[in-house]
């Protein structure tokens, strides 16, 4: 095919002359119209999909502070918490871009967390939209990932012990498990072996997966479409332009709504960066402006907040919480043989795997468990798309008493996250495992909780209402 320019006026404008240059070379225009500027998006968004924007802001955000903040790290056991007290100390504005990236990371996962909580709410992982629930699954597994390498870094107390804690635990998987340790950290201790693996990893390896990851998400977004508040298909319902009646083009409409939503955000996190960087610890633990010592354990070790949850889980598992276990595995079992409606080969296969796991639950030590149902407390949000067996997607026309599931939900993985951060006792651990059966409850019964009740008509257009 022979290649075309497209011909402009002589008079034309030197920037239009230029991007004509560029999309006979490169569809830069077409990009930007496909992804944003022409992309049609239901007119009933609300502040709720404000946070898919954010995210990608922070991203931004961590990205060019984390290259500043590389440029005067040190990733040697000796040098490290030496060189990130010269940055906050003698780099001009040093300290500013530290904060920035400390703050930065806590806000990523605030700003992730509310994103999918819309998906929650209004049913965005509900098919045809598996694949972006998958990728923003995979999204949120690269950025636990990347905090936690990033974590070991600043070499504080809290972040050596955090990571040996953290990295011991791999150790109770059965026959690879000390191995498997030893390999991660590349030393019998959390060593300067183990700062450059996790150097290497929170610089290069995971920023690929994370950004491969995210293109991935928005490119299949924009192939199937974006949900919305009423959980209707706006593509259903198609004017004469082939451009959806209840849709309108993202810019400028939603992007001037996002920009709003930019400055709202930028206005706190300029605020806790300049006034409150550390948020009562939460953000910054105090061990950590204390070099690591390899001979000295803090008091009580504890992940960052947004780790607390699923730490909790693992905290939660004990000899004890087995029985309980156990009993709730053979309950479900029976459950599915019983109330289900899948086929016999599935119930028998299910009742094999339920089998194997009281089994292993009674002979292997609870440590292991722990750290099976911490990662299965992430992983298992993988499969909402087919445990949700509602006939809407929207929880505006679901039954009433099921926001009150989600009410439920919500306050047992906020206790679960409170809780982490806590030291533990007798009646602290009680409440967390309790908090565990209804965090695992939500999701594993879901097939049957999310079907039933009255629902409320769905009406064939978009509700939107202008203001």
């Amino acid at each position: 095919m022979a290649f075309v320019e497209k011909k402009l006026p002589a008079d034309a404008p030197v920037s239009a002359k230029a991007l004509n240059w560029v999309d006979s070379r490169f569809p830069l225009s077409k990009l930007w119209n496909d992804q944003w500027g022409q992309y049609y998006a239901p007119k009933n968004f609300n502040w709720w999909y404000i946070f898919g924007s954010l995210a990608m802001l922070v991203l931004v955000i961590q990205i060019v502070t984390g290259i500043f903040l590389v440029m005067h790290y040190k990733p040697d056991a000796n040098l490290a918490f030496a060189s990130v007290e010269y940055i906050m100390r003698d780099v001009p504005w040093g300290w500013l871009v530290r904060y920035m990236h400390s703050t930065g990371a806590s806000a990523f996962f605030i700003v992730v967390y509310l994103h999918m909580l819309r998906a929650l709410m209004y049913g965005s992982y509900r098919k045809p939209r598996e694949l972006i629930w998958l990728f923003g699954v995979g999204i949120f597994l690269a950025l636990m990932g990347e905090a936690f390498f990033g974590y070991l870094l600043p070499w504080g107390q809290m972040s050596y012990w955090g990571a040996q804690v953290i990295v011991n635990l791999f150790s109770a998987i059965p026959f690879i498990g000390p191995d498997l340790s030893l390999w991660i950290r590349g030393d019998y201790v959390v060593s300067d072996a183990t700062l450059n693996r996790f150097f290497a990893f929170h610089v290069i390896a995971i920023p690929l997966v994370l950004l491969g990851l995210v293109a991935a998400h928005l490119i299949a977004l924009h192939e199937v479409g974006s949900n919305n508040p009423d959980g209707i298909e706006v593509k259903d319902n198609l004017g004469p332009d082939g451009h959806p009646l209840d849709a309108i083009p993202s810019h400028p409409y939603y992007t001037v709504h996002d920009a709003f939503g930019v400055t709202i955000f930028l206005t706190i996190f300029s605020a806790v960066v300049f006034f409150a960087p550390e948020m009562g610890g939460y953000f910054l633990e105090y061990n950590n402006f204390l070099p690591a010592d390899s001979l000295k354990t803090p008091p009580h070790i504890a992940p960052v907040w947004y780790f607390t949850p699923y730490y909790s889980v693992l905290r939660a598992t004990t000899s004890q919480f087995m029985y309980a276990l156990i009993a709730g595995v053979a309950a479900y079992v029976a459950l599915l043989m019983l109330k289900s409606r899948l086929s016999g080969s599935i119930k028998l296969i299910a009742a094999v795997i339920g089998l194997v796991v009281i089994v292993g639950m009674l002979f292997l030590d609870a440590k292991f468990w722990g750290v099976v149902l911490m990662g299965a407390s992430v992983v298992i949000l993988a499969l909402m798309p087919w445990l949700d067996h509602s006939p809407v997607r929207s929880i505006r026309y679901r039954p009433t008493w099921h926001k009150y599931v989600y009410i439920l939900f919500g306050i047992a993985f906020v206790t679960l996250g409170y809780l982490g951060v806590q030291a533990p006792t007798a009646g602290r651990t009680l409440v967390s495992q309790i908090c565990t059966f209804i965090y695992f409850g939500f999701f594993l019964l879901m097939p049957w909780w999310s079907r039933a009740g009255q629902f409320k008509p769905v009406p064939s257009r978009v509700t939107f209402h202008p203001h």
